[in-house]
C-alpha cells in the first residue's frame, strides 16, 4: 500500500474549452463535455491501498454514467471493497486539518440553521480546496473521474422548480439555498479568489460533497471507490466505517455473478427526495407523495411525514394515513368537535372509533381527493407543457423533469381510476 502523500500522479490536462468559467491552467477541466477517467481512478485506487473482492468492476455503457457490480459470486457478510483510512476524507478530519479557519463559516451556516450540514461542509470545503491544488493535490485523480454535470436541485433553477409539482420544487430548492448558503460560508475559508469566483466550481463540488458522501453516526465521509455504487431498492451493499476509520462496502445477502452491486440512498417509498438530493428518478419506487402540500399542518399534528401519505403506482392504492389527514383537514374547518375526537382516536390508536368518522364522511373525503387528484393532472400537464417548451441548451435538466413528472402523472391517474372504481 502506497501512502497518499508519497506520490502525486500526473494526468494532461484537456484541451477542451469551458462554455463558462474556466478554472485556472493546471486544475481539472469542469464542462460538462469532459469525459471522466474514471478508470485511471481504479488504478490510482488499488496503488492506495483500496481492496476490492473477486469479480468486482466498475462499468459504464455510456462513458458518462458508471455502475459497481460482480462477475463472481459473493457471499452475503463479505467485504466487498475497503477504502483505508489514510484515503478517506472524514469531516472529523476536515476539521482538524483546518483548524479554527472553519469556525467563522461554520457559526455562520448555524446562525442560517444548517448546523446539521456542517459535516458536509466540511467535506464540500476539503474538495474545493483540493481542486484549487489542481494537480499537485494527491486527489487530483479521483476529482478527474467525477460527473461534471449532475441534475440535483442545487444544480436547478427558478425556471426548474416552475415546471415541478410543488413538494419535488419545494425540496429542489432547499438543496440550491444550501447550496447558495455554502457559498457565502466558504468566502470566510481559505479558498483563493479564483475557485470562489467560479460558480461552476462552487456548484460541483456542492454536488461532489451531497452526492458522493456517505453519512455514519453524524460524520461524513469521502471515500474513493466506496461511492461507485448506485442506488437500489433492494440494495446488496451497506456502507460502514470501522474504528480505524476504514471504510468498508458488505454484501447484504448472497449475490450472484452478472449481478449490479447497489447501495440504498434513502426511502424508495418516497422518490421525490433522491430526485431533489441525487438527481434521478427512482422508478423503481412502488409509491409516490400524494402532493397535498396543502395539508401539512394536519399531517403534522397527526404525527405523520411525507413518506407516510402515498399513492401506489401500479394500484393506485392509497395509504391510510392519506384518508387520515384529508378527513381530519375537512372536520378541522367544519366542526372543531367532532376534529378534536377524530384526532383523539388518531393518536390513540383507537382504530375502531377511526373506522367509524371514515364511514360516516367518507363521501366528504372521496370528494376531496378526487378533486385534488383532478386538480393535479391538470396541472403536471401545464408543468410539463412549459418545460417542453425550453431550450434543452440552456435547461438540460428538462428531460429528467419530464420524467419525474410523467411517472407523477402514471400515478395519479391510476389513483384515479382506483377512486373511481370505490
Amino acid at each position: 500500500m502506497m501512502k497518499l502523500s508519497t506520490l502525486l500522479l500526473f494526468v494532461p490536462l484537456s484541451s477542451h474549452a469551458f462554455s463558462y468559467q474556466a478554472l485556472p491552467q493546471g486544475t481539472i477541466n469542469l464542462s460538462s463535455s469532459q469525459q471522466r477517467d474514471v478508470y485511471t481512478m481504479v488504478d490510482w485506487a488499488s496503488m492506495y491501498g483500496v481492496q476490492q473482492c473477486p469479480g468486482f468492476g466498475v462499468y459504464s455503457n455510456d462513458g458518462k454514467d458508471y455502475y459497481a457490480a460482480t462477475e463472481a459470486d459473493i457471499a452475503a457478510g463479505t467485504p466487498v471493497v475497503v477504502v483505508p483510512s489514510e484515503l478517506v476524507i472524514s469531516s472529523s478530519k476536515v476539521a482538524e486539518e483546518f483548524g479554527g479557519s472553519l469556525y467563522d463559516a461554520e457559526q455562520r451556516l448555524t446562525r442560517a440553521g444548517l448546523q446539521d450540514k456542517i459535516p458536509m461542509f466540511r467535506i464540500y470545503i476539503k474538495v474545493l480546496y483540493e481542486l484549487q491544488q489542481g494537480q499537485d493535490s494527491p486527489y487530483y485523480t479521483y476529482l478527474n473521474s467525477l460527473p461534471r454535470s449532475y441534475n440535483t436541485g442545487a444544480s436547478m433553477t427558478f425556471a426548474c422548480f416552475d415546471c415541478l409539482p410543488p413538494y419535488a420544487a419545494w425540496l429542489a430548492l432547499q438543496e440550491r439555498q444550501t447550496s447558495v448558503n455554502f457559498q457565502k460560508a466558504a468566502k470566510l475559508c481559505p479558498i483563493n479568489e479564483e475557485i470562489m469566483e467560479n460558480i461552476c466550481a462552487l456548484k460541483w463540488a456542492y454536488n461532489v460533497a451531497l452526492t458522493r458522501s456517505h453519512e455514519w453516526y453524524g460524520e461524513r465521509y469521502l471515500a474513493p471507490m466506496a461511492d461507485m455504487f448506485n442506488h437500489g431498492m433492494q440494495p446488496e451493499i451497506e456502507i460502514s466505517i470501522d474504528d480505524s476509520g476504514n471504510c468498508i462496502a458488505t454484501a447484504t445477502t448472497d449475490v450472484p455473478a452478472g449481478s449490479p452491486l447497489r447501495m440504498s440512498y434513502g426511502d424508495s417509498y418516497n422518490p421525490s427526495p433522491l430526485f431533489a438530493s441525487y438527481g434521478f428518478l427512482d422508478e423503481s419506487a412502488p409509491a409516490t407523495f400524494c402532493k397535498l402540500m396543502d395539508t401539512k399542518l394536519e399531517m403534522e399534528e397527526l404525527g405523520y411525514t411525507y413518506s407516510d401519505l402515498l399513492f401506489y403506482h401500479q394500484t393506485g392504492e392509497i395509504s391510510p394515513q392519506v384518508y387520515d389527514v384529508v378527513l381530519y383537514s375537512i372536520l378541522k374547518k367544519n366542526d372543531l368537535d367532532q376534529a378534536n375526537q377524530f384526532y383523539n382516536a388518531v393518536m390513540t390508536g383507537d382504530e375502531d372509533t377511526k373506522s367509524q368518522y371514515h364511514n360516516s364522511y367518507w363521501e366528504y373525503t372521496k370528494e376531496e381527493l378526487t378533486k385534488h387528484v383532478d386538480g393535479t393532472l391538470k396541472d403536471l400537464s401545464k408543468w410539463s407543457a412549459k418545460a417542453q417548451g425550453y431550450d434543452l441548451n440552456t435547461h438540460p435538466r428538462v428531460p429528467l423533469i419530464l420524467e419525474h413528472n410523467e411517472f407523477v402523472k402514471r400515478t395519479f391517474w391510476n389513483v384515479k381510476a382506483y377512486l373511481d372504481s370505490m
